[in-house]
Parts: structure tokens; sequence; C-alpha cells
């Protein structure tokens, strides 16, 4: 069985292979020990699971499991999106709360997230007190409560959703989007956040025709329920086709989002979190802190110098980024995987609310998708990017970890080296402020290679160079 680890964002693992009912159970005993060493217990914990196979089983478990440590469990009664539990834990005062989800991982993926009192994702020093407690809960020498033996809390079944759709209306003018007679696309995937659009706007002028809303664990037709372009051929071949406005897509638990133009093309997370940035600065006229990841746009840094907002710069992970956003009462965190946040709702990402506010801001304006990201560019100048996943096999992954950390070029894509740092990863800042990073993945066998810079040429030359550096076949 392969060591437990929580990545970027909790745990994950292949079903039936290392994520097993015993070993769900386990972590949720180091979770519940946490909580009890902290102090925190007496606040209870909220739990909710995604649409993959047996995430509802999954979290019943970890709900026998708390409970039975004599921590009262409010257990979601039905599939539900990741902010929507992130809110939960929030609205209700919970201490603590768990999701039983992979993300935008394979179907054959499945994980165990935790969140904080705040609704954010526990930080690296929870989740290291977590895994130093599991030897001693796998080899038997800690046991795990059961509410079955008569001395546990309750467990309380409650629907995650009205409170949270009640939140969204809150947060964005969903009359003035009802009317403005858009025609939306929805893609939802398959997963948690399915309806939960349509839901939010109600019936009126504008209209929203939904892909993939009904659950299915098996995600069919894509590799994985992660919202970027190879996954959204059906979305991008109806706007292509005319006869809509804008199309929203969210991933298998609902924290990620994805945007395609009027036109049929796939926006990248880098434009979509900058057209946020500029929409929350010019629009909404909001000021304070900007969080972005190391694997994010240089675009908001633009952005937060002619408006004055200071910008912040983490490691790769809502677990670094939502700490961070509340350290600095930040007005919005963002990163490279679709993820966005904003003040004043949750310290978490939110899909769904980021396809509302883009609405919003298509709305207010009167401009499509295309046109924002053309106003963008001429304000800033252009910035292409693009990332490339290297699969790793055991047998390689330590030469190519070498080499990642020796590689030292003193150009790269024709652009001199100014800078080497290895905040995560390893960054290759070049003149002019755009970058090349090549980082392994927290939670898959992957490597990832990263570039910005001002032309998608430049960019291709980079990541190409990126490979060679460590020794892997384009």
């Amino acid at each position: 069985m392969a060591e437990i680890r929580f990545g970027t964002d909790g745990w994950r693992a292949l079903i039936a292979e290392d994520y097993t009912f015993d070993n769900v159970r386990a972590v949720a005993q180091a979770t519940a020990g946490w909580l009890l060493r902290s102090g925190q217990a007496e606040g209870g914990a909220v739990i909710g699971y995604d649409t993959r196979f047996r995430s509802d089983a999954f979290a019943e478990a970890a709900a026998e499991v708390l409970a039975g440590n004599g921590i009262a469990v409010a257990l979601a009664s039905r599939a539900a999106p990741t902010p929507a539990l992130s809110h939960a834990v929030l609205d209700r005062g919970a201490a603590a709360g768990v999701v039983i989800t992979a993300s935008h991982n394979p179907a054959s993926w499945n994980g165990f997230k935790i969140k904080q009192a705040s609704g954010s994702s526990a930080p690296p020093e929870v989740t290291s007190e977590i895994e130093q407690a599991l030897p001693a809960i796998l080899d038997g020498r800690v046991g795990a409560g059961l509410a079955s033996d008569g001395a546990g809390a309750r467990i309380e079944r409650f629907d995650p959703n009205p409170p949270y759709l009640d939140a969204l209306r809150e947060f964005v003018d969903l009359e003035r989007i009802r009317e403005a007679g858009l025609r939306v696309v929805v893609d939802s995937m398959y997963g948690a956040a399915g309806g939960l659009t349509a839901a939010a706007i109600g019936e009126g002028a504008t209209t929203v025709h939904e892909l993939h809303g009904e659950p299915n664990p098996a995600f069919p037709g894509m590799r994985a329920p992660e919202p970027i372009a190879p996954n959204l051929g059906a979305q991008m071949r109806l706007l292509e086709g005319g006869g809509y406005d804008i199309g929203l897509s969210t991933d298998g638990d609902g924290d990620r989002f994805g945007l395609v133009d009027e036109q049929g093309r796939f926006l990248n997370q880098l434009q979509v979190y900058a057209l946020l940035v500029r929409y929350l600065l010019e629009v909404r006229g909001e000021r304070g802190a900007i969080v972005r990841s190391i694997t994010t746009t240089r675009m908001v840094d633009l952005l937060g110098e002619r408006h004055g907002c200071p910008v912040f710069e983490t490691e790769v992970g809502f677990k670094h980024l939502g700490p961070k956003m509340i350290e600095e009462d930040a007005i919005v965190a963002g990163e490279e995987s679709g993820g966005y946040a904003f003040r004043g709702h949750i310290p978490e990402r939110d899909g769904v609310l980021s396809g509302l506010l883009l609405l919003d801001y298509v709305v207010r304006t009167g401009k499509p998708p295309s046109q924002l990201l053309a106003e963008l560019y001429e304000e800033l100048g252009p910035h292409e990017y693009d990332r490339v996943d290297v699969t790793l096999r055991e047998e390689e992954r330590e030469a190519i970890a070498a080499n990642a950390a020796a590689a030292e070029p003193p150009e790269i894509a024709g652009l001199r080296v100014v800078s080497r740092d290895t905040l995560d990863g390893y960054r290759f800042t070049l003149e002019g402020g755009w970058w090349l990073l090549l980082r392994f993945s927290g939670t898959e066998p992957l490597l990832r290679i990263y570039a910005e810079l001002p032309s998608a040429d430049l960019v291709r030359q980079a990541i190409g160079q990126g490979q060679a550096l460590v020794g892997v076949t384009p």
C-alpha cells in the first residue's frame, strides 16, 4: 500500500487500490484526533461528497468515525460541490469540514479534503499532523471510533445547496443577469455542481442550456472532469454554431471553472483570472490585496500596479492561497488550475460563483467575452500561456528530478534568464517578467511544465526547451 499523503488539496488515491473504506476510516480517525487535540471538537464537523463512485458511502464511513469520537456531524443528504460544503462550515459555525472528492482527477480516483473553520483548505501544518497520526492508526495501535457503539455523537442529515444558493444570490445581482437575455451554455461535467447555475439564475429572459448535468461517476467522453479545452468539445461546438453568448463549465466537485467565448474559443485559466481581477477593480470598484499562485498570470501584477493594489505570490494550492487571502483581507485569490476565491464569500475556490461573476461582467459592460479579452490585451499587451503534463514512470522519476534540479539555462526561447528560484518547483524568470516553471504535481505522478510569454510561438519554444532540460520526449 502506498503511503497516505496530502497533496496540494487533500489526499487522493485509486479506488479499491489505496482508496479503501479502511483507509478512509483511518484518515477520518486522524482528523478526529486533530480536532480533539486542538480543542475545536465541540464545534462539530460538516461532511459532504461529490458524484464519484461510492462517494456517499465513503462519506458515511467518515461520519461514523467522527461521530464515534464524540464529534457532532452534519452529513450532506446529497452530492454537493465543495464550495457549498465550505460555505456550510462557515454558515453552521462548524470546526471543520470533510469533502469526499478527487476534484478533477479521472474517474478511478477518489479523495479526502479537509476544511478549517474558516471554510478554507487545511494548511500544511494541519495535514502534516494528520499524516503523522496515521501509522499508529493503520497498524492498529489506535482504533477508529464508531457511532454504533452507543457512545458517539449524533449524525444529522442536511442539504448544503439551498443556503449556498442564497449566498450566491447575495453576492451577485442575479436579477440583472436574469433579465439580460443571455443565452448561456453550462457544462457541469457530470459533477456535483449540476443544475446549480440554472437554479441560481432562475427563470427569466436569460436561458441556461446545460450539458452533462446528470451525475455519472464514469465521466464518459472525457479523460477527467477538468474544465479545460480537451474536455469541452461539445460545449465549444455549440458556441461555434452560433445562438449562444457564453459557455461556463465546472469540474467534478464544482470548485474549478472554465470559460468558452461566444465564438467557441476556450479562454485559458490565466486569461480568466486576469478578466476577473479587471472586473473586480474596474466594474465593481473593489480595492485591496490580490493573491495569486506562482503558476498564474503576471497580468494581475500589472493590474494591481495600475490600481494601487499589492499582489502576493504563494505556492500552488489553496492550502497556501486561502490563508494568505485571509491574512491580507484580499479581494481575490486565484490559481492556474481554474480556482478563484472572492472576498465576502469564502476563502476557497468557487466555480459556480466565478461563472456568475463573468456573466455579470458581460451584462454590465454589454460586451462579449472575446471583446473583454481583446480590451485586456490592448491594456496590458498579449500574454500567452500553456502547460504540458508529463506522466512519470516510477523508474524515471529520480533521473528527471535530478535533471530539473541541475538545470541552469542561460536563456529560454531566446530570452535571457534573469533569475532561478525553487519556491514551488524550478522557476526561471526571463527578461520582461516572462517565466517557465518545472513542477512536480502534488496529487498525481506528473511533471508539469508551465510557461507564460508574449506569443504562442514563444510559449511552445519555452515548453519544448523545458522538456529537453529534464530529458523527456515531446
